[in-house]
């Protein structure tokens, strides 16, 4: 039987969760440098949690400058099966008011600065993105974000800006127009990793504000979406451990968790070795099954 270690990547407002016993911290190192922060590695009941405070304790990155490889690669690396990812958000719908949680479908990826993978040249691999979030996690967040207590829209397609400026009011409609839900700045190429990752991945956003396309509206300012965070925040905590309650006992494997068997397309004997050296947990698994040994 597999037992779940669920990653948290907490977002702008939640870096901690008070649930957790028997904690330790974990000093991570990876070939991309540090992540954010001490990863924290802990229980909820039965199951195990590591958690990471995407900016920094005190948010001390910007969304540009958050590792995203290296976070990924670390909660790999703690043995994580899963990773749940808590962001802020704005929202591009009347119907999605602040305060509001929306589990996240989709991605439009509008960031330019990022590094986005974790393979190129002398090892490749094409993951698909067509569904980029785990179905069987999502569902079990917005349960879980229910018997919190929050009010929660299933589904969500989540506009991810460069930042860290918010947008005009031009791009705003535009988002609209494109069908975006939600616009946030850290969902990618946080998603994108994931899966190369072979990491199910789930995102649960928290309203913090109405982004600028409403005309009769104030612009977004930081004071305004600070406040809202500190009221979501708590609802966000709660969540985890109702996740922990409703987890199978018994976790199942995912078409995610193979994923690479399909995706990595460089013959072994064609591989950068010291490449695939560099990614370590990333690829371990499908180089055994292929008979490439350990790297």
């Amino acid at each position: 039987m597999r037992e779940w270690t669920i990653g948290v990547i907490g977002g702008s407002g939640l870096y901690t969760i008070d649930a957790l016993e028997d904690v330790e911290y974990l000093v991570a190192d990876t070939p991309w440098g540090a992540p954010s922060d001490t990863l924290l590695r802990g229980r909820i009941g039965d199951v195990r949690f590591v958690f990471l405070p995407r900016h920094g304790r005190g948010h001390r990155l910007s969304p540009t400058d958050v590792n995203a490889r290296a976070n990924i690669h670390a909660l790999k690396a703690a043995g994580c099966t899963d990773v749940l990812a808590i962001s802020a958000i704005g929202s591009l719908r009347e119907e999605l008011p602040p305060g509001c949680f929306v589990v996240v479908d989709q991605f439009i990826d509008r960031t330019v600065h990022r590094d986005t993978s974790f393979f190129g040249a002398g090892l490749v691999a094409h993951v698909s993105m067509a569904e980029p979030v785990c179905p069987r996690l999502a569902a079990l967040v917005a349960d879980a974000g229910e018997r919190a207590g929050a009010r929660v829209a299933r589904s969500g397609t989540y506009l991810a800006m460069e930042g860290p400026q918010f947008s005009t009011r031009a791009e705003s409609h535009l988002y609209r127009q494109w069908g975006a839900d939600v616009i946030g700045m850290t969902g990618m190429p946080e998603a994108k990793l994931a899966r190369e990752a072979e990491l199910p991945y789930a995102l649960i956003g928290m309203v913090t504000d109405y982004d600028c396309w409403r005309e009769d509206a104030a612009h977004v300012e930081v004071d305004t979406v600070l406040a809202q965070l500190a009221a979501n925040a708590a609802t966000a905590r709660s969540l985890v451990a109702e996740l922990a309650v409703l987890l199978p006992r018994e976790r199942m494997p995912s078409p995610i968790d193979t994923v690479l068997n399909q995706a990595l397309i460089t013959h072994l004997a064609h591989m950068d070795r010291a490449k695939a050296e560099s990614l370590g947990p990333i690829v371990a698994r499908v180089l055994a099954a292929r008979g490439g040994g350990g790297v």
